[in-house]
């Protein structure tokens, strides 16, 4: 999938992905696509409850192979 941002959350537990996240996506524009890597497991229901509250859209969750999550937020 393509984006326009990636931010790398790796090695963070929570709330700090989210966290970031937000502050990543106050930066963007309407539209556009944030890539977020994580390693937390509990960022996988976090972030779908951050998109449902915060209007962006949750296009893609994948759990990679390496034991990490990828996330794709549409910006609202």
């Amino acid at each position: 999938m393509e984006f326009d941002r990636e931010l790398d959350a790796r090695g963070l537990n929570c709330p700090l992905p989210i966290l970031k996240t937000k502050k990543t996506l106050a930066e963007m524009q309407s539209g556009e696509v944030l890539r977020v890597l994580t390693t937390d497991p509990g960022s996988v229901p976090d972030f779908t409850a951050f998109a449902k509250q915060s209007g962006n859209e949750l296009l893609a969750v994948t759990e990679r192979d390496d034991k990490s999550f990828e996330f794709f937020l549409k910006r609202r």
